[in-house]
């Protein structure tokens, strides 16, 4: 319940310093001695300015009535209500329904602080900026695509477009022809990868060792030549190289192309007696197994892997806590497995150590059977590090799906409120494009009848 007293409705001034305000139609009377602790607002510089001031007055208001002593503003009377508060509870919160943004606004006309704001005003503000952010920054993206014709020069016109079409699938159907033929040439890859570990599909070479079919290395080959020209043109017309080479996704697909070359001159420029080193052999397996790489390059094509990834980044927290309780249940649930199968004579615990093995397969449900307890305590150690284990995995699940759902939604929202944005500027361009035509027609006008 308030103490402290609130604005009233009155129909005329009574003490010195009172004034009264009509905010959209909303006539509110407002004491002298509360707008005077903030002395720097708008309505104190108000109740201390004198009623024959009108040029002082015409600053601060939008119209004065000098016979009822009343000043109007044609600002948000919601937002007025709100704003108020800041006089007798000397905080602002902002209520639901109304735009913080548009909110902000309307302190900075009331000259009003945004310290004042309440904490958790504050957040709220903080991350609908952050969404304006993103907004502004894909609506430059779509009007950097619109405006290729503007550049300056005709090299960085057709490195735009080049860009565009390397990167913008939705720019036009020769990209989305490009789009579709790296995620198909993705897919062949790591097919042909798995496929020719067969060894029904290999081939015996000279020595009688099996290597892979000659089809799928001239399939492999095909692949990483088009990963390679891909590469190097989205390089070439990239806007921002320093960023590009900074890019995580730029650097996974140099990991996919790299190891092709570097077994490529290992084979044709080294020496027979080289190539049969230990070391060496290790080396080119050892590359030959990054092409695993090549398989995150669909988070480029996929809108829901990219979602994904971010939600998890967004969730770091609810993994950290993860992480934390698993940890805590493998040392404790794998000392006491050890401790409690010691009397046992066929024990499979042989230190705390080898438990920890037993004791991720447990309380991660996994359970493969190599390693189990034979004791009765040790089963029902078994039974409770398994419960835990599910309880502890359960626990930070909805936080972190939850982030996805609200993260991918986000995302749909901020898309279409850019494209919403973009549209509105063309149409306000063709608006002012046709009434600065029809003011030349007009003045063409004018002087053919002069």
């Amino acid at each position: 319940m308030w103490t402290i007293p609130k604005p009233k409705y009155r129909n005329a001034l009574s003490e010195e310093g009172d004034i009264t305000v009509n905010i959209g139609g909303v006539r509110v009377v407002l004491f002298g001695d509360d707008l005077r602790r903030y002395p720097e607002s708008r309505l104190a510089e108000l109740s201390s300015c004198s009623a024959q001031n009108s040029e002082l007055i015409s600053t601060l208001c939008d119209d004065f009535d000098p016979l009822r002593g009343e000043f109007y503003f044609d600002r948000d009377p919601d937002s007025f209500k709100c704003i108020i508060d800041v006089y007798y509870f000397d905080e602002i919160h902002i209520k639901t329904g109304i735009c913080p943004i548009c909110f902000i606004k309307e302190m900075e006309f009331w000259k009003i602080d945004q310290s004042v704001l309440d904490e958790c005003c504050k957040s709220y503000l903080s991350e609908k900026e952050e969404e304006l952010n993103e907004i502004a920054s894909k609506v430059k993206a779509i009007l950097e695509d619109l405006d290729v014709d503007q550049c300056i020069t005709r090299t960085q016109r057709y490195q735009r477009s080049l860009w565009r079409l390397m990167e913008k699938p939705d720019s036009s159907l020769p990209a989305r022809f490009i789009a579709i033929t790296s995620f198909l040439s993705i897919l062949v890859s790591a097919v042909v990868m798995c496929v020719s570990t067969i060894p029904e599909l290999q081939v015996a070479n000279a020595e009688g060792k099996l290597v892979e079919h000659p089809t799928m290395e001239a399939i492999e080959t095909v692949c990483m030549l088009w990963f390679t020209v891909e590469f190097v043109l989205r390089l070439v017309s990239s806007p921002n190289k320093w960023r590009f080479a900074l890019s995580i996704m730029n650097t996974i697909d140099f990991m996919v192309i790299m190891p092709f070359y570097v077994v490529l001159s290992l084979t044709l420029l080294g020496t027979t007696s080289m190539m049969e080193l230990v070391n060496v052999q290790q080396a080119v397996q050892a590359l030959r197994i990054m092409r695993i790489a090549r398989i995150f390059k669909l988070a480029r094509h996929s809108s829901g892997l990219q979602t994904l990834t971010y939600a998890l980044k967004r969730s770091l927290k609810e993994l950290g806590l993860l992480l934390m309780y698993m940890g805590v249940g493998i040392f404790v649930f794998s000392a006491l497995a050890y401790t409690m199968e010691q009397s046992h004579p066929e024990t499979l615990f042989r230190s705390i150590p080898q438990s920890f093995w037993w004791a991720i397969i447990t309380m991660t449900t996994v359970g493969y059977g190599d390693i189990y307890p034979k004791t009765p305590l040790g089963k029902c150690n078994a039974a409770v590090s398994f419960l835990c284990g599910v309880i502890a995995i359960a626990l930070p699940i909805h936080p972190i799906i939850n982030n996805f759902v609200v993260f991918y939604n986000k995302q749909k929202v901020l898309e279409t409120a850019a494209k919403h944005e973009v549209e509105l500027m063309e149409l306000k361009s063709d608006e002012e494009a046709h009434s600065q035509k029809q003011i030349h027609q007009s003045a063409c006008l004018c002087q053919g009848s002069e």
